[in-house]
């Protein structure tokens, strides 16, 4: 009702809408993470409460790695519509980097980080970041996709027929992208720098080892209040 701004019209065509199966974010125009009002675009990947676990974790080691003559920099890699960089951003300053591929999500991550003067670049992963950022990355958080390609569709219909399919399909084990965001990861953090990854329980200790394999020394995070998992790996 407060999204129709009081007209009967309105409210009514916002109804069929969620009626017809359309994410209650994306027909409001907005989800609630972390206690911010996140702005989303049609067919943008909607935050899940779960990844509250990612954005926590990120804000952490954040604040570890600032000092008085360093602010850190921080990149939300597959940042979808910004969540967690708004998070970040909104803790404490910090120089920030969102990338993704999809040009929705780019529009929407501008729209909601642009006011913390962050860096928002389209592109695939590591070739979105602009190149000054190689081997200064204090924390480098990304919740990429990790759905199995023949589960996504017996995900809700919510999610599967209303979010970018680029954001949900991980390959034929859900890990696709997690192998390529730990294999190159050394050579964009700064020494001592974290790599997070949002995985599930059962993908967790694959996602720990391709970080393992790639020089870094991975741990497990586990939130149980937002069923949220979070592999850390420490260059």
């Amino acid at each position: 009702m407060a999204a129709a701004r009081g007209s009967a019209a309105s409210l009514e065509a916002l109804v069929v809408r969620r009626v017809a199966g359309e994410p209650l974010e994306q027909v409001l125009g907005w989800a609630d993470f972390a206690g911010h009002r996140i702005l989303l675009e049609p067919g943008v990947f909607v935050p899940r409460r779960r990844t509250e676990a990612l954005a926590k974790e990120t804000v952490r080691l954040t604040r570890e790695a600032a000092r008085p003559d360093h602010v850190p920099v921080v990149v939300d890699l597959c940042c979808g519509s910004g969540a967690i960089g708004v998070v970040v951003a909104a803790a404490m300053p910090c120089e920030l980097v969102a990338a993704d591929i999809d040009p929705a999500a780019v529009r929407a991550a501008s729209r909601n980080l642009g006011r913390y003067g962050a860096r928002v670049v389209q592109g695939d992963l590591y070739g979105a970041l602009p190149g000054d950022l190689r081997g200064r990355i204090d924390v480098l958080a990304a919740n990429a996709p990790y759905v199995p390609t023949d589960e996504i569709s017996m995900m809700p219909a919510e999610a599967r027929d209303h979010e970018s399919r680029i954001a949900l399909d991980g390959g034929t084990d859900g890990l696709d992208m997690h192998r390529r965001i730990a294999a190159s990861a050394r050579s964009w953090l700064a020494p001592g720098g974290r790599l997070l990854i949002e995985t599930s329980v059962s993908q967790a200790p694959a996602t720990a080892a391709f970080m393992a394999d790639s020089g870094l020394e991975p741990r497990v995070l586990r939130d149980d209040d937002v069923d949220g998992t979070v592999v850390i790996g420490t260059g």
